[in-house]
């Protein structure tokens, strides 16, 4: 009698002992199970559908032309004056964020890249091409735009080549790069961001071309 006792005793220790042990851990398993968090890189460009994109047709994009997409690439075609898509899908970062893509211009000689994207509060624009076809900048830092500000500068672009471009925003900086060329390096505090009013109707994220006929493709965003 007295051995299975004993051996009725440890049983019930051993399945308090059990017990306890998964009672412990329930709290990491409770946060394992929470809500996942956001996803760190999301691609905004499918390459085979304008999903979570709108065509715009306010101001001066009221005489936009068609915007399609052929072999993976966005493409607007030339505007009276301008043609352009904002990004209409699920939240987007505002601050410590990059984002990537490709860029080329088709045909034309203004700017075949007009990206509006958010800075915390505000907005601002990177332009690359414009005026001629050459200039790059931010538009507007102070109420100045990408012509006339401290970001203003120029690059050749070859019409028909691809290049590759990042942006990246945090709370202290804009820095944006055309291939291994850094063209913006901003500290931000202190400036007043802003657009300029042909890109009203882009926030949050859009793009646009300007007498031109540009192509985009591989669009993506990522926190940082």
């Amino acid at each position: 009698m007295r051995i299975i006792a004993l051996t009725r005793f440890a049983a019930t220790l051993a399945v308090l002992v059990c017990t306890s042990a998964g009672l412990a851990q329930s709290p990491a398993a409770a946060g394992s199970s929470g809500a996942a968090k956001p996803a760190q890189e999301i691609k905004l460009f499918d390459g085979g559908s304008l999903k979570n994109w709108l065509i715009l047709d306010k101001i001066d994009f009221d005489g936009h032309g068609k915007v399609e997409i052929r072999d993976g690439e966005l493409v607007l075609n030339m505007g009276r004056p301008m043609t352009g898509v904002k990004w209409i899908g699920q939240d987007l970062p505002r601050t410590n964020y990059e984002i990537s893509f490709q860029a080329r211009r088709i045909d034309g000689g203004d700017f075949f890249c007009g990206m509006t994207f958010p800075v915390a509060k505000s907005h601002c624009s990177l332009i690359l091409g414009g005026w001629g076809g050459s200039l790059t900048g931010l538009s507007s830092v102070d109420g100045f735009d990408a012509s006339e500000n401290e970001t203003t500068s120029s690059m050749v672009f070859k019409e028909g080549q691809w290049y590759k471009v990042r942006l990246r925003v945090t709370p202290e900086k804009i820095e944006a790069w055309v291939d291994d060329d850094q063209l913006v390096d901003l500290k931000i505090a202190d400036r007043k961001l802003s657009l300029r009013w042909e890109m009203d109707p882009m926030p949050p994220l859009g793009f646009a071309t300007y007498a031109t006929t540009g192509g985009l493709k591989n669009i993506v965003i990522k926190r940082l």
